[in-house]
């Protein structure tokens, strides 16, 4: 999976403009937290961010921090999208816990040369538990625990 159609797929997860009290991003369109936004140097309404400035961010943000071109495809998209939920350093801890080796939070030639060594489809399942056991253990896991669970239980069936 390239990144356009990454993108593509993690806009069905995301949706359009939130702002949920439960939620420390506070308002968010398309995904990108305001704070992220300014970080970038947008200074509009959150309701109006552009979608291409959106695509921006989570290729720089998100997919190249992964090293996402570098990863197996059977597991590329769903590093991305736990990187865009809880950072790119955690979800690639949370790989390379899956993957028993050093958990850095950095892609390094040990780490991919681990994950090509993997199959892809149990590969997946480790990453999807160490997410879960994750989430489950957040704050917030209350207010967003249905729709965070049905996110991994689409990227398990994927």
């Amino acid at each position: 999976m390239n990144f356009d159609t990454a993108f593509g797929k993690l806009l069905g997860h995301e949706g359009d403009f939130s702002d949920h009290e439960a939620d420390p991003g506070g308002k968010t369109r398309f995904g990108i937290t305001e704070a992220v936004a300014r970080e970038v140097g947008y200074r509009g309404d959150m309701r109006e961010l552009p979608l291409d400035l959106a695509k921006r961010i989570y290729l720089e943000r998100y997919w190249k921090p992964i090293s996402a071109d570098d990863l197996p495809p059977g597991i590329r998209y769903i590093v991305f999208d736990g990187a865009v939920n809880s950072g790119p350093g955690q979800s690639v801890r949370w790989m390379q816990r899956a993957l028993g080796v050093v958990d850095d939070g950095k892609i390094g030639p040990k780490t991919l040369q681990a994950a090509y060594a993997q199959n892809a489809d149990a590969l997946r399942c480790r990453i999807l538990a160490q997410r879960l056991r994750f989430m489950s253990g957040l704050a917030n896991w209350p207010a967003f625990s249905r729709g965070w669970a049905r996110r991994i239980c689409d990227l398990m069936e994927a």
